[in-house]
């Protein structure tokens, strides 16, 4: 699949995100990747000695609230430091990085997640952000960080097996715009077995992936978006789609899937961004993220169309009213949001998703 043209990416949107920019969003996840407390733990208790901190569950992932939080606040450092090696955020990124990503506290959490009563542990969020950390820690070049990639193997492994087990008993992809969206998940992990050169896996992500969604019709885009999604429903299916089909395969599936998206004209009125009235409530914050997930969508979903298609203006015009609208919201004012929507932010604005992008 060819990448998207230099001409519809100058269209899409601002300029390539700074330093500075990548100075502020790399400080939001250095605050909180070691910050415990306050936590939200996805814990099944067997006994009464279960009953442990998150430092000791979770050795390498126990800050930012949440595990999958987390992992993609680590994620966002080793993909910054990477891009910006020379950056004063740098050097306290790879430290932060250093301290959690060690052989013990990898196999304390492959351990963790081994225990009774686990198995849909992270299922499927977490676990591919998991693998998308690893994808990116494959694209260092230098000793430390062929090391900590080193590390993380076995946890790679373990995340990817169950997910691959998990998509043979799977009967149902799940639509919704939050944490359990398979579409989304998929994605992330289709990346990752590209980047692993795991064949195996991404032939069974292809095969699932078109079974599940290939024959869809008329997504309701209208019905979008529930009050508390950070994931689109009907975007992120395409944007998985456009990963799978070469580009006039995928145009003609998404004429079929979304043909309310207009097909002349530059604007992007026909995708108003979501409206968050309360950026201290954990829930309502999510549509912040919707508004960056739906933007990084947008322009995947434009990269995988032929070049001319009629659709790219009004796609890109929406993405880009997406990103200006959610971009300013990511300061951290409110922990609610800003442990999270850093990963977010950087995962549009260097374009993480896209064709080539590595």
């Amino acid at each position: 699949m060819s990448p998207l043209p230099l001409a519809l990416l100058a269209l899409a949107a601002a300029p390539p995100l700074d330093e500075a920019a990548a100075g502020r969003f790399a400080k939001l996840a250095l605050g909180c990747v070691h910050k415990e407390f306050p936590n939200k733990l996805s814990h099944v208790l067997q006994s009464d000695a279960d009953a442990r901190p998150p430092r000791a569950l979770t050795p390498a992932f126990f800050g930012c609230f949440d595990w999958h939080s987390s992992v993609h606040g680590h994620w966002l450092l080793a993909r910054l430091a990477r891009l910006y090696p020379a950056a004063p955020f740098a050097a306290p990124a790879r430290a932060a990085l250093a301290r959690s990503l060690t052989a013990a506290n990898v196999a304390a959490e492959v351990s963790y997640l081994s225990g009774a009563g686990r198995a849909s542990f992270e299922r499927p969020y977490g676990l591919a952000w998991l693998l998308q950390l690893g994808a990116e820690l494959r694209a260092y070049g230098d000793e430390e960080g062929r090391g900590w990639s080193a590390a993380l193997r076995p946890l790679e492994a373990e995340a990817a097996a169950r997910l691959g087990a998990w998509l043979q008993k799977l009967h149902y992809p799940v639509r919704t715009g939050e944490h359990g969206q398979t579409a989304f998940a998929f994605g992330l992990a289709w990346d990752w077995a590209r980047a692993a050169g795991d064949t195996a896996f991404s032939d069974l992500l292809r095969q699932r992936s078109l079974a599940f969604y290939g024959k869809d019709r008329a997504c309701p885009m209208a019905y979008e978006p529930s009050g508390e999604d950070f994931l689109s429903p009907c975007l992120a299916e395409a944007d998985l789609v456009r990963r799978l089909l070469p580009p006039r395969e995928f145009a003609r599936w998404l004429g079929r899937f979304l043909p309310g998206i207009p097909a002349r004209g530059g604007g992007g009125g026909w995708l108003a961004p979501g409206v968050v009235t309360d950026r201290a409530d954990p829930r309502l914050a999510h549509l912040d993220g919707l508004n960056l997930s739906r933007a990084w969508m947008l322009e995947g979903i434009a990269a995988g169309l032929p070049e001319g298609d009629r659709r790219l203006g009004p796609l890109l015009a929406a993405a880009r009213a997406h990103r200006d609208a959610a971009l300013p919201a990511v300061t951290g004012e409110h922990y609610e949001g800003g442990h999270w929507l850093g990963s977010f932010a950087v995962y549009l604005t260097t374009g993480a998703g896209l064709p080539g992008s590595r």
